[in-house]
């Protein structure tokens, strides 16, 4: 699989950096993976949300075509996690864009936002208008925890402070969408669907295998886990893996108590590492000039059952580059390399396990490979999509998806068709960027026919 060189010449210009405040408060993740199991069994959770939950619209403007109705609610995340989302995001806001006609029945899709989508104005400029003018179709869009009027005031634009928001992001999100869902059931809207951008094809995805009945589903630019988004993609650029480590290393409670919560822990990561030396003999060191990424550092996996960490010899990459098409990014080098067995003396975690240590005493690569595989196992425990309920009819789900998206790295982890089987993918030319810019109509119109197999499937629930 190829990347593409817009993807990561963009990332460069971005200079901010991820999780600036470490992996979050080990309560906090605590109690997010805890309240993870029971949102992920849609059997537990059934009457979670109440039908009836309390939604209020507070402003109506009129336009030639259209309403745009403003909403707000409270998130039911505080309800059952109090205190876990900052003051800022506990009042969960909305746009729904109607259609002054409808061309038949009376369609609604929800829009999650991507990442760096503040407000409402890129999706209803990009997907709820041009819908509106093209199949009479309204658009709901639900502002994310820690963006536009929902952002903390010590986060800097859409730099999540710390590990833990993302997990608090994702559970408050499967809530607010059902809050939505039931709304909009009880508004006389059908068929109601999901979909999202990036980031956002990811929480919608979360969120429907927590609904329990049919719903079509688009989630553009998303795979199966978000763990590979940050450790293999080149978001990994971003992350502020510095204080990671040092807390990682200072705080045992993170491979103490922690690591025994994860129910999914990175044997998708494992199989990374050995897709990546399977298929890139001889052609690391020009990919490693293009990202800048460090050769020397290894990667490593937790086995399931809360295991200690076993680090494997490996490379650090830094992003998903396995795959025939890299010939064409490295035709002109003839390098080789191999892999190096682990610094000598290494001892791992098990000096560090039960007391503070100073993180400068540390040996570096195999603490950040530690520090990789930890993030990992906490990104698959609350995003990989087979830690969740399967959606209840998968022909509805359309998946589109760039094929050298280097944002959003696919070789080694569980594909979304073997994780949802009957599901259709999409692939577009390009990377992440260009599909981003360029391809918003391909994404309205895989929502139109997965609407489409809707109302030819359940025409009674229509």
């Amino acid at each position: 699989m190829g990347v593409s060189r817009l993807d990561v010449f963009y990332r460069r210009l971005l200079l901010s950096k991820l999780f600036i405040g470490g992996w979050g408060k080990p309560e906090d993740l605590k109690r997010i993976f805890e309240f993870r199991k029971i949102i992920a069994d849609r059997e537990r959770c059934k009457s979670l949300v109440p039908k009836d939950y309390p939604v209020s619209i507070n402003k109506t403007e009129v336009h030639t075509d259209c309403y745009i109705h403003d909403g707000v609610f409270i998130s039911p995340l505080e309800h059952f996690v109090p205190g876990i989302l900052p003051t800022e995001a506990v009042k969960a806001r909305f746009q729904f864009i109607v259609p002054k006609k409808w061309q038949s029945n009376r369609p609604v899709c929800i829009h999650l936002a991507g990442t760096g989508d503040h407000f409402f104005w890129r999706r209803r400029t990009l997907m709820a208008r041009p819908m509106v003018k093209e199949a009479g179709m309204a658009s709901l869009l639900l502002e994310n925890p820690y963006y536009g009027y929902r952002k903390p005031k010590d986060q800097l634009r859409s730099c999540l402070k710390n590990v833990s928001d993302l997990f608090v992001m994702g559970g408050a999100l499967i809530l607010e969408s059902s809050v939505l869902l039931h709304w909009l059931e009880s508004e006389g809207y059908s068929p109601v669907g999901m979909t999202g951008i990036s980031m956002g094809g990811y929480m919608s995805s979360l969120a429907v295998t927590n609904w329990p009945k049919p719903i079509p589903l688009i989630p553009c630019l998303s795979w199966s886990t978000a763990s590979s988004v940050f450790t293999t993609g080149v978001l990994s650029k971003a992350v502020n893996w510095s204080e990671l480590e040092k807390q990682y290393a200072i705080n045992s409670v993170y491979e103490e108590e922690i690591i025994k919560l994860l129910e999914y822990c990175g044997t998708d990561s494992f199989k990374m590492a050995q897709e990546f030396v399977k298929h890139s003999s001889g052609r690391v060191n020009s990919l490693e000039q293009l990202l800048d990424q460090p050769r020397e550092l290894s990667v490593g996996y937790y086995s399931r059952a809360g295991a200690k960490a076993e680090i494997r010899p490996g490379l650090w990459i830094g992003e998903d580059v396995a795959g025939d098409k890299l010939d064409k990014l490295l035709e002109d080098d003839n390098t080789k390399t191999s892999l190096e067995p682990l610094p000598s003396g290494f001892q791992g975690r098990k000096s560090l396990i039960g007391k503070k240590a100073n993180s400068d005493q540390i040996c570096r690569p195999s603490l950040h490979s530690e520090s990789i595989s930890f993030m990992k196992g906490v990104m698959d425990e609350c995003t990989h999509m087979a830690n969740f309920s399967v959606p209840v009819d998968t022909s509805l789900i359309i998946v589109v998806q760039a094929k050298e998206d280097a944002y959003i790295p696919r070789t080694g982890v569980l594909s979304l068709q073997e994780i949802w089987p009957g599901c259709e993918v999409r692939y577009l030319n390009g990377g992440h960027i260009s599909a981003y810019l360029f391809k918003q109509n391909v994404f309205r119109q895989a929502i139109y026919d997965a609407f489409n197999r809707f109302c030819l499937k359940y025409p009674h629930l229509l």
